[in-house]
């Protein structure tokens, strides 16, 4: 081997090893900054949904700039009052029906435990009726009052973030960030119509079939509809244990489960990539593993942003020569 390949090969190495510290270092800082930056990101991205807009109230309705930003806000803040309406109204609705619902429970178990005595099953039967008699099923409702509190207090960091962002515009460049943030917003528009549809059209299914929270569940629909692959499976199950405790018919419990799987199913595998083609330009693995690194880093909300960020971060490495290599096994091509 020739001198000037094994310089070559250490220098790779020492990036490789470089690049590898500035990953653990700063994935650290994010866990620690979570608090702060996930708002941030939040912001950043509602910021490049918010601003076209912004920009055509101020261009074809001779907005000042001020009052479009107020009325985009006020919009915001509507949309998400709107939203919290719905969710304290199904679960007060829910705690009503909550000691119907665990009578329902013990019945079931009970049943299940006599069928197993019948065979004779020696499980632990009566410890296990006991156990979920005692079970706060519905304690969670105390907790709702806090939980909505502290959604409201990131809420109005994630707008103050927003206004700040979308107050200093920038002039418009071209370029590779004029070219990200147009790919980000054309995935992000995509994205939420597609949500949007999934959601209304789960909730309204849910909905005819009688299963209580079913504007709840959309609304989980329409988030979950963000995190790749699990996503859809998980929010096709969640209404699953209301459904087993609120309906008699199993001609209902099918269809509650098989209408909305079918229905995420067409749009994850048939529509959606169709729509959004190459526009993040992620290979399937990498939309995976992104997703288990912002989930390990930022909990659910990375898991919901684990595919815009991962787009982000494939088009930074692709600026140099050292990472390039990492930026292609990332794409489709």
């Amino acid at each position: 081997m020739s001198l000037s390949s094994r310089d070559t090969e250490a220098k790779t190495i020492q990036s490789m090893s470089l690049l590898t510290l500035a990953t653990v270092a700063i994935a650290v800082a994010l866990i620690y900054t979570r608090s702060v930056m996930v708002p941030f990101v939040l912001s950043l991205l509602l910021s490049y949904l918010v601003g076209p807009l912004i920009d055509w109230l101020g261009d074809r309705l001779k907005l000042p700039r001020w009052l479009a930003i107020l009325t985009v806000v006020i919009g915001i803040i509507l949309l998400f009052i709107a939203l919290i309406a719905i969710i304290t109204s199904s679960v007060a609705g829910l705690g009503h029906n909550a000691s119907l619902y665990e009578d329902r429970l013990v019945g079931m178990t009970e049943r299940v435990t006599h069928w197993m005595d019948e065979k004779g099953l020696d499980l632990g039967q009566q410890d296990m009726v006991a156990t979920v008699k005692s079970l706060p099923l519905f304690s969670w409702l105390r907790r709702t009052v806090g939980g909505v509190m502290t959604f409201l207090s990131n809420f109005f960091l994630v707008l103050v973030f927003v206004i700040y962002l979308v107050a200093r515009k920038a002039p418009e460049s071209f370029g590779q960030g004029a070219e990200l943030r147009a790919k980000i917003r054309s995935y992000l528009i995509t994205k939420i119509m597609l949500s949007l549809i999934t959601g209304v059209a789960v909730g309204f299914i849910l909905f005819v079939l009688g299963v209580d929270l079913a504007l709840v569940f959309g609304l989980l629909a329409f988030l979950l509809n963000f995190i790749p692959n699990i996503g859809s499976i998980i929010a096709t199950l969640l209404p699953l244990p209301v459904v087993l405790m609120q309906q008699d018919s199993v001609a209902v419990m099918v269809l509650a489960i098989l209408l909305p799987g079918t229905l995420q199913m067409v749009v994850g595998n048939v529509i959606e990539p169709k729509l959004l083609g190459k526009s993040v330009d992620l290979n399937p693995i990498t939309i995976l593993l992104g997703l288990m690194f912002w989930g390990l880093i930022w909990g659910v909300v990375g898991m919901l942003l684990a595919t815009p960020l991962t787009a982000v971060l494939k088009v930074q490495l692709e600026r140099f020569e050292v990472t390039r290599p990492v930026a292609s096994l990332m794409g489709t091509n």
